[in-house]
């Protein structure tokens, strides 16, 4: 899994580091620099799916959250962009760093692209002389391919490279034909990690239609019902049950049951059903998505990632509060720790809500990390909350929402508003 993305000229960040772990939360003003981050990470997702930088880089309408496009990947004045992730190995002594320089326009290509794995001595922090599993040499812009350079104890074998597509796609996909167990654990590793990110951007709208069965959730959580539905018996109603559990304390009303079922002549198209019940003199009624609130549908579709996507899942979800009200705050965030913790999915989140940050509690200030903006060159920052040179006269004033929402913990940042009367 992912412990750390560092980004290098991405969008607004000139130099920024993003940690993981298994429940972090982003807060920031408005453009800040949280989408900006979110965006590296659907970057890195795309890659994990197979497809080619242009693609990677492309915005698109359906839902997906990319933003900007190929034109505004690179921060201002500067002609490439380089994201270096730290992923963890086998045993906790060892980690993989993974790099990737792009140079966006006027066609994404490659400029440099490395895998190193890095093992401390046990019990120490010091490293082992690190191991390059694979590194490009240098290529001036105008050439149309690159060369990768596998390790094998000597100058490390060439091999000449697409330069459009990610070279750990490609040897991924040549994987047959690499001899050395170190580069295949290697790439695998990291070819695991990308392909564990999942971005969920829930869009009720998509939810309310009848959805076919299916393996996978889609990430505007469009075909919940049909990934429920296709799940074998026992599974389905484990999962529909512990769903029950957590929505039935959303509304003021009871929900006595909660299904995804199957209809049409082939039973292949599903939808979601619940029965609510006012009083105990009147009969429950049945509710199908279409007439199901929008907080409620993008809540279930949080629920249907945690529980059906593999484990070991890092899960991000921009505004994961977005629809729910500011007193189910602690249910969402019990929701996640338990079937986080449970199903080991790391959660990444952002939020603009008071009351999601009033819930945290102090137990959560290392995992909450703020955007700013630098008041002198405008870069985007991130920082962990704990590192705020004042934190504690900070949290002496309130709780954590108070304290965001009246411009203290901005302040705190970026002296420069005190400094012009902003109190």
């Amino acid at each position: 899994m992912i412990k750390t993305i560092h980004l290098k000229n991405w969008k607004s960040f000139r130099d920024a580091t993003l940690y993981f772990d298994p429940l972090t939360i982003l807060i920031g003003t408005n453009a800040s620099g949280k989408s900006n981050a979110l965006d590296a990470i659907d970057f890195l997702a795309r890659m994990g799916q197979g497809k080619d930088l242009a693609t990677c880089l492309r915005s698109e309408s359906n839902g997906d959250s990319f933003r900007g496009g190929v034109d505004w990947v690179a921060t201002k004045g500067e002609d490439s962009f380089t994201i270096t992730l730290f992923v963890t190995g086998a045993t906790e002594n060892e980690e993989y760093e993974y790099s990737i320089q792009v140079s966006p326009s006027p066609k994404p290509l490659i400029t440099s692209e490395r895998l190193t794995r890095r093992r401390r001595r046990s019990r120490s922090q010091t490293y082992f002389r690190p191991l390059q599993i694979f590194w490009t040499d240098p290529c001036q812009p105008e050439d149309p391919a690159i060369t990768a350079r596998l390790y094998n104890e000597k100058g490390g074998s060439p091999r000449p490279m697409q330069r459009g597509v990610p070279v750990l796609s490609q040897l991924q996909v040549g994987a047959a034909t690499i001899n050395r167990e170190e580069v295949h654990v290697a790439l695998k590793t990291a070819w695991s990690a990308l392909g564990g990110l999942f971005l969920l951007n829930p869009i009720p709208s998509h939810m309310r239609d009848y959805c076919q069965k299916a393996e996978r959730l889609n990430h505007d959580g469009s075909n919940l019902a049909g990934v429920i539905a296709a799940l074998p018996i026992e599974q389905k109603t484990e999962i529909e049950e512990t769903i029950l559990r957590y929505v039935s304390e959303l509304p003021e009303k009871d929900i006595t049951s909660l299904k995804a079922e199957l209809y049409g002549p082939f039973q292949s198209d599903a939808m979601l059903i619940c029965f609510e019940q006012w009083s105990e003199n009147e009969a429950p009624l049945q509710v199908d998505a279409r007439a199901m609130s929008d907080g409620t549908l993008r809540f279930i579709a949080i629920l249907t990632a945690l529980l059906t996507l593999p484990q070991g899942t890092q899960l991000v979800i921009e505004e994961i509060d977005n629809g729910l009200h500011p007193s189910r705050s602690d249910l969402l965030l019990r929701m996640l720790r338990e079937i986080g913790s449970k199903r080991a999915v790391d959660i990444v989140a952002t939020t603009h809500n008071p009351a999601l940050l009033d819930a945290l509690g102090p137990e959560m200030v290392p995992f909450v990390i703020v955007a700013h903006r630098d008041p002198k060159s405008g870069d985007s920052k991130l920082t962990l909350l704990e590192d705020v040179a004042n934190l504690p006269k900070l949290m002496a004033q309130g709780r954590l929402g108070a304290v965001a929402t009246s411009g203290a913990l901005e302040r705190s940042l970026n002296p420069s508003l005190t400094d012009h009367g902003h109190l």
